[in-house]
């Protein structure tokens, strides 16, 4: 499978790993029976900017590589903006991705707007028909 040099960047040095202690909002998106698991943590500031934006990603090499870039596209945008990404800006960010990959930026996408909506206050559902469509390898 090819992946872009920005991919490949993205997984052996990923930008913003880890979590925020006292995070304003944390999402988490994922299917552990697949593997692929994000969680993202966002630090909002006072004029409704992300100041910080940080996230744990166990799964593929695209999966990472989505968070990472996510995080970096996200970091001091106001909340709507950052709402307003999509995995098509999140792929094309990274140069593309192959077909059987889109949608790790799906995942990427959903937990910072998880992120966003658990500091909003909004409940969000739980989406039980998220099914494992690719092979990981």
């Amino acid at each position: 499978m090819d992946y872009s040099d920005k991919v490949m960047d993205h997984f052996e040095n990923p930008r913003n790993v880890g979590e925020i202690e006292d995070a304003d909002g944390v999402g988490q998106v994922g299917n552990p029976s697949c593997g692929d698991i994000m969680k993202m943590y966002i630090k909002v500031d006072d004029d409704n900017k992300i100041s910080d934006v940080k996230f744990k990603t166990f799964g593929c090499g695209a999966a990472i590589a989505t968070s990472s870039i996510t995080t970096e596209l996200v970091k001091g945008k106001t909340l709507d903006e950052a709402k307003e990404l999509s995995n098509q800006a999140v792929a094309e960010a990274l140069g593309g991705l192959p077909d059987v990959k889109m949608h790790c930026s799906n995942l990427a996408a959903d937990a910072l707007r998880k992120a966003i909506n658990n500091y909003l206050g909004i409940e969000t559902e739980e989406e039980d028909d998220f099914h494992c469509h690719h092979q990981h390898g």
